[in-house]
């Protein structure tokens, strides 16, 4: 071990040749939810991150790693470790300040974290610095240890009182539409169980039946047809009245199938007087929305943030000037995501407008609550 004196350290990106020490620091400063050396490779390589450590004299003493979200304007602090010996230093302060401007210079309003409970030590590091608690989430770590949730502004950020939209995270890969509804209904009804029961429920009444080379995805009427079931005022907004996905769906057989329900939620629509507007929403008339209390559902593109091309339902819960907020039921695990990146994600306005779009027809679509009946 060498003494917390000497060299300053130079902040700099990390590069795969450091996984080494990356490693052994990872070893040294925890005993559960370590980082293993294919994680490591992958953020340093492929992931949609940004790295940094601080290198004193030939040796790595510390690092960062901030996760982006695809087109958002969101990041999230994955992990910061200093090795014991060169604490004291102001190192933590450094690194975190290195991924606070790299994740600015992305164009991130808001930089959040998770933190043990019992880290005293660094939830002060973070208050003094300018983080807010924002959430606590239960039996988060390998040894069943709570996560304090944290945020902070970043420049161009602002903080405002967003909608009153619970989060729920899909447990299916095609239960977006059903998830995102849920968290609508529950924003209006407090009542409204949100269990996976429910969940899928709802996905057997709003289905499509087949989608891709998987389940069928929920198209608007499906969607909204389903809340209205339920005893809510809702609206649909379309700009393609045909059957949604259909393109999506190779096979006849399929298509024919796909054609047959939506013709049958077209009629159950009619039946039951659901407004349908032949027309998409504005970034603009969903801001407007929202402030009068509405929960709109919005189709988008996962291909901005996800980099794949399927549809997918959000939640607007909140807008600004500048952004447009959502709950995004998706969390990719596997890109080493939790839900801290999926709640209340801000997406600039002009982004949100080139996202909202989906399929050869450029469908644009939205089911709007507006309370109960």
């Amino acid at each position: 071990m060498e003494p917390a004196g000497g060299p300053a350290a130079v902040i700099r990106p990390a590069r795969v040749g450091d996984i080494p020490a990356l490693i052994e620091i990872e070893e040294r400063c925890f005993t559960t939810d370590r980082l293993s050396r294919r994680s490591f490779q992958h953020l340093l390589t492929r992931a949609h991150a940004l790295s940094v450590v601080a290198q004193i004299g030939e040796r790595v003493a510390g690092y960062a790693i901030v996760l982006l979200h695809g087109n958002t304007s969101l990041a999230r602090l994955y992990s910061l470790a200093v090795a014991p010996e060169w604490r004291g230093r102001g190192l933590a302060q450094q690194l975190l300040a290195a991924a606070e401007a790299g994740a600015a210079e992305q164009g991130c309003v808001e930089l959040r974290l998770e933190v043990r409970e019992d880290n005293a030590g660094a939830i002060a590091l973070y208050q003094r610095l300018g983080y807010r608690r924002f959430g606590y989430v239960s039996d988060y770590y390998e040894d069943h240890q709570p996560a304090l949730r944290m945020e902070k502004q970043l420049a161009g950020g602002r903080r405002l009182a967003l909608s009153r939209v619970p989060y729920v995270p899909q447990t299916l890969d095609f239960t977006c539409g059903p998830a995102s509804l849920l968290m609508a209904m529950r924003a209006l009804d407090e009542r409204i169980d949100i269990d996976r029961r429910h969940e899928l429920q709802l996905w057997r009444e709003s289905t499509l039946i087949f989608m891709t080379s998987g389940h069928g995805g929920c198209g608007p009427r499906g969607l909204a047809l389903a809340a209205a079931r339920r005893g809510f005022v809702v609206e649909v907004y379309l700009t393609d009245t045909g059957v949604p996905f259909i393109d999506s769906v190779r096979s006849q057989e399929k298509k024919d199938v796909m054609r047959v329900v939506h013709e049958d939620f077209v009629q159950q629509t009619e039946a039951a007087g659901i407004p349908v507007f032949e027309r998409g929403l504005s970034a603009d008339e969903l801001a407007a929305l929202v402030d009068n209390g509405a929960v709109p559902i919005v189709l988008i593109s996962s291909w901005r943030i996800y980099g794949e091309r399927f549809p997918h339902w959000v939640v607007i819960t909140g807008q600004d000037e500048r952004f447009i907020y959502i709950h995004d039921p998706f969390v990719d695990w596997e890109a080493h995501k939790t839900t801290t990146d999926c709640l209340n994600v801000p997406i600039a306005r002009a982004e949100f407008g080139r996202m909202a779009r989906y399929g050869s027809t450029r469908l644009r679509s939205a089911v709007v609550l507006k309370g109960r009946r």
